[in-house]
C-alpha cells in the first residue's frame, strides 16, 4: 500500500506504508543512531514528533519486551529508508511493522531519507504529515501551516500519579517530565529508594517525602511551557541536592535566569562527543534535544558551564556554584546510545553523600 509525506515546505515523498493505517501530523526530526530504534520509538521525548532515522535498514533485529523506554510510545510517526520484513535475532519477538500497528503509529519506507535529511539540515525542522497517497498535498500543506505547534507534550507523557520504585539505599524523588525508563533503572541498580512524581508537583510536596536528593527527567517540548516546574525547582535548590538530565537541565537553567532557544535542528543521535570542561576528557554520548542553553545568558546566573558540544559547541553541562546541583543535556542513562557518561550517577549519589556528611559535622559542631 502506498503512503505519502508532505512537509509545510511543499515537499512530497511518496513510499510504501507499514505501521497503522492513521494519518498523523508532527514536527519531523533526525535521528542519526545506526541502533536502538526500539528505544527511540519509545522514548517520551519524541511526543508530538515524526521520527526520520538516517540509518538505512531498520527493523532487522525486530522488536523484544526488554528495550522499551515507555510502556506507551508518543511519537506520532517513523520513516525510513527500508524496513524490514523478516527480523532475525534470539530475543525478537513481534516485528517493527507489528509494533507499529498496535501502538497506532504510522510509517513510511522506500523514501529517500538522505534528501529529507538534507531538507531538515538545510532549513530546520519542519512540520509534515504522514497521510494516505488519495490526500490532495495542497490541502495537508494548507492544514500543516495552520497548525500551531502543542504546548501540552510534557502532561501529556508525565505519569498522572506518584509511584514508588522501592530499595534500600538513597531516597530520590524523580520528577517526570516525560522520563526513559533507563534513568529509572540506573537508580535501581544503585539500590535507590525511587519515588516518581507527576511534572507538576510542587516543591514543598517534594520536600515533604524528605529525599536524599531529587532527580528532574528528560523530556519532550520547550521548557518554557512547563512554568510550574522552574517554580519547583527553585523551592528545592539549595535544601536537597539535585541532577536534571536533558529538559531537567534546561529547565533548572529557567530557574536561574538563564534562557533556552530552539535549535535549527537539534541533536538526535548515540554519538555525540562532549568534553567535560573540568578534566578535558570526550565521552561519545546519546542526545535527543531540540533547545539548548543560550551561552551568554549564563553570564547572569550562579550557574557554570561543565560541559560542551564538540560538533557545534553548544552547552551540555551545568553546575550550580553555591548549591548541590548539576545537570546534563545529554542521557547517561544512554538507551541506545554508549554508556560513557554513567558514571555521572555515581557523582550523584556521591555528592548525596558528601552533603549529608557535611550535615551531620554542623549539627555536632552546632551541639558542641
Amino acid at each position: 500500500m502506498k503512503r505519502q509525506l508532505i512537509l509545510e515546505d511543499g515537499t512530497v515523498f511518496k513510499g510504501e506504508a507499514f505501521g497503522s493505517d492513521t494519518d498523523k501530523i508532527g514536527e519531523v526530526v533526525f535521528n542519526t543512531g545506526m541502533t536502538g530504534y526500539q528505544e527511540i520509538l519509545s522514548d517520551p521525548s519524541y511526543c508530538g514528533q515524526i521520527v526520520t532515522l538516517t540509518y538505512p535498514l531498520i527493523g532487522n533485529y525486530g522488536i523484544n519486551r526488554d528495550d522499551f523506554e515507555s510502556i506507551n510510545p508518543a511519537i506520532s510517526g517513523f520513516i525510513v529508508k527500508e524496513a524490514a520484513d523478516c527480523p532475525s535475532n534470539w530475543r525478537n519477538e513481534i516485528s517493527l511493522d507489528e509494533m507499529l500497528k498496535s501502538k497506532g503509529i504510522p510509517g513510511i519506507s522506500g523514501i529517500d531519507t538522505r534528501k529529507l535529511t538534507r531538507i531538515i539540515r538545510r532549513h530546520g525542522t519542519l512540520k509534515g504529515a504522514i497521510c494516505r497517497i488519495e490526500k490532495k498535498p495542497e490541502e495537508i500543506i494548507e492544514q500543516l501551516k495552520a497548525t500551531v505547534a502543542p504546548t501540552d507534550q510534557v502532561k501529556r507523557v508525565s505519569t498522572k500519579t506518584a509511584y514508588p520504585s522501592p530499595g534500600r539505599g538513597k531516597r530520590i524523588a524523580l520528577v517526570d517530565f516525560g522520563m526513559k525508563h533507563g534513568i529509572l533503572r540506573e537508580l535501581n541498580d544503585r539500590d535507590c529508594d525511587v519515588v516518581v512524581l507527576p511534572y507538576n508537583v510542587t516543591a514543598s510536596e517534594i520536600l515533604l517525602l524528605n529525599p536524599d536528593g531529587v532527580m528532574l527527567s528528560n523530556g519532550p517540548g520547550n521548557p518554557k511551557d512547563v512554568p510550574e516546574a522552574i517554580e519547583m525547582i527553585q523551592g528545592i535548590q539549595g535544601k536537597v541536592p539535585l541532577f536534571g538530565i536533558c529538559l531537567g537541565h534546561q529547565l533548572f537553567a529557567l530557574a536561574n535566569r538563564a534562557d533556552t532557544e530552539k535549535m535549527k535542528f537539534g541533536h538526535r543521535g548515540s554519538n555525540h562527543p562532549v568534553q567535560d570542561l573540568r578534566t578535558g576528557k570526550v565521552a561519545l554520548t546519546s542526545q535527543n534535544h531540540g533547545y539548548t542553553v543560550q551561552r551568554e545568558s549564563i553570564e547572569r546566573t550562579n550557574l557554570e558551564v561543565t560541559h560542551i558540544a564538540l560538533n557545534d559547541k553548544t552547552i551540555e553541562g551545568l553546575k550550580h556554584k553555591e548549591y548541590p546541583a548539576f545537570t546534563v543535556q545529554y542521557h547517561p542513562e544512554a538507551s541506545p546510545g554508549p554508556v560513557d557518561a554513567n558514571y555521572l550517577f555515581d557523582e550523584f549519589l556521591s555528592m548525596i553523600e558528601s552533603e549529608k556528611e557535611e550535615g551531620e559535622a554542623k549539627c555536632q559542631n552546632v551541639q558542641i
